[in-house]
């Protein structure tokens, strides 16, 4: 098996399905808007400001985790910083080959300066846009109802999803806090997305059981699901997951900080893959996990055993499950399968430039 390095991960075209707009700023940008917009953050240096934000393996759970996003909030309730944060996203992911990534984050979070919601989608809209014309990438947003807001106001994010359905806006989700906030009680908003043919993914089966991802699916509708860690809890619906190609959107160091899984070496994407279930790796929070989709792989292949011929498999399962009309997403399909077969790792490069 050859040994890939981080360099030869970077080089491989990717998706990142699963990354959170709010956990994805870069650390020097927090401290610029923070100084142009008078906000006073808990340090005002980048050594002293991320254990503020950025999760280590001292993190105790997915509480806890969500804390950081008190601080990246705080300086996204303008319409600059938020076409300054979307751009800058993208322009990380394509440079490490990210050719399509869906960015997620709920409107209502960034409204404290009086934002209207349909500002604040169009702010995200015109920085990713802005990144697209510059770099050979593609990107769709996702719109979150939270699970510890009132239902009302995910019936709200649902209209504006449809609102926004083929101006950039492709899919719905609902986020937050799991544990006695179920997914059931936002069935009227998935109805609502469903019944315009708009996709949508929930967050479930990260901090809490298969019961969760149960209501994703059978109440709300999910074409796919956020993590779905738990899943590996029962074995019925696993097996109807897979029978139904339902993509799980894995993000594996996330898990580990949240204590959605203990370990790395326990974390059920090896046994998802060898069952045959539709894996996919994503960041979830870019700065808070402080990660990249490489990086990811990388702990695949080095922690988890996956080979490069299983991280081509799982790059085409990405490219598979991805909100986006057939006949581009099967375009976009015929280029990645091509390049992937031409990929060599720098260690065989190397070897042919001896021989």
């Amino acid at each position: 098996m050859p040994k890939l390095t981080l360099a030869d991960i970077q080089r491989l075209p990717k998706t990142d399905l699963h990354v959170h707009l709010d956990g994805s700023l870069r650390l020097s940008t927090i401290l610029e808007l923070a100084e142009e917009q008078k906000v006073k953050l808990p340090a005002t240096s980048l050594d002293k400001l991320k254990p503020f934000v950025q999760m280590g393996d001292e993190c105790k759970s997915l509480v806890e985790y969500l804390k950081a996003f008190d601080v990246t909030l705080s300086v996204m309730q303008t319409r600059e910083s938020l076409v300054r944060t979307a751009f800058e996203l993208a322009e990380d992911a394509a440079k490490e080959n990210v050719r399509y990534m869906e960015v997620r984050y709920s409107p209502i979070l960034h409204q404290q300066k009086g934002l209207t919601q349909h500002t604040i989608v169009q702010a995200v809209l015109e920085g990713l846009a802005l990144a697209e014309r510059k770099y050979d990438i593609r990107t769709g947003v996702i719109l979150c109802g939270m699970r510890h807001i009132s239902p009302e106001i995910s019936l709200k994010l649902a209209d504006l999803t449809v609102a926004f359905k083929n101006k950039g806006v492709v899919g719905f989700d609902l986020a937050g806090a799991e544990e006695d906030f179920p997914a059931k009680r936002h069935k009227e908003a998935f109805g609502r997305v469903l019944a315009n043919n708009i996709n949508c993914t929930l967050h479930a089966g990260e901090a809490y059981g298969p019961e969760s991802i149960h209501q994703a699916i059978h109440l709300c509708g999910a074409h796919r699901i956020g993590h779905g860690v738990r899943l590996v809890e029962d074995g019925d619906l696993l097996n109807y997951v897979n029978d139904h190609r339902i993509p799980l959107e894995c993000c594996p160091s996330s898990n580990v900080q949240t204590k959605a899984v203990k370990r790395m070496a326990d974390h059920p994407i090896r046994l998802f893959y060898d069952l045959g279930l539709r894996v996919t790796v994503n960041t979830d929070n870019r700065m808070v996990t402080d990660t990249t989709v490489s990086r990811e792989y990388l702990i695949l292949h080095e922690q988890l055993g996956f080979t490069l011929d299983e991280i081509k498999e799982i790059i085409l399962m990405g490219f598979k499950s991805a909100f986006l009309p057939y006949a581009i997403k099967r375009a976009m399909l015929a280029e990645v399968v091509d390049e992937l077969k031409s990929f060599k790792p720098s260690s065989l490069e190397s070897k042919k430039e001896q021989l």
